[in-house]
């Protein structure tokens, strides 16, 4: 019987945006435009090694929270990921890390969201919200319009549907084991 220890799940997001590796960088950091692509919210810090971090609704309610991990302007960020919503299955925080690339008159974007624990009700959350900001942030870039499906009042009715998933999932997987 294999004893090893279940893998962890990792999420990858790769993209290559139209901009440049400090237009992007500013875009990932700035309160005043993650609130254009993010559902409305405001990721709040001052992006060095150590800060903490604050995603914040319009409302001025953090629902997600962490610490800058490593912060080379404007080529690689990482920081914790503590989810904060109302409802939401505690577990440990997991990791974001963005890594910028010049190609040509491009930016590679490489988003890796991991160190989660194994079954994580997270992971199964971030694994449907990353490809809509990540592409609302591209278009918002490219077009200067971000993408309909990032509005905060579909995010919000959204988000409740998912915790609610995640939790049966999480709830599911555990009587599995």
């Amino acid at each position: 019987m294999d004893r090893s220890p279940a893998p962890k799940p990792k999420f990858v997001y790769v993209t290559y945006i139209t901009s440049t590796p400090e237009k992007l960088w500013q875009a990932l950091i700035s309160p005043e435009f993650t609130t254009k692509y993010w559902s409305g919210y405001r990721w709040e810090s001052d992006w060095k090694a150590g800060s903490d971090v604050a995603a914040r609704r319009a409302d001025g309610k953090v629902t997600i929270s962490g610490k800058v991990l490593v912060s080379e302007h404007p080529r690689r960020l990482s920081f914790t990921w503590n989810p904060l919503h109302e409802g939401m299955p505690s577990e440990r925080p997991s990791r974001v890390t963005y890594e910028l690339e010049a190609v040509e008159e491009q930016v590679k974007l490489s988003v890796v969201h991991d160190d989660f624990e194994p079954g994580s009700a997270v992971f199964e959350l971030i694994s449907t919200g990353w490809p809509k900001v990540l592409s609302s942030l591209k278009s918002l870039l490219e077009t200067g319009k971000p993408l309909g499906i990032t509005s905060k009042a579909s995010s919000d009715c959204e988000m409740q549907a998912k915790i609610a998933a995640a939790k049966a999932e999480a709830a599911r997987k555990a009587a599995v084991v």
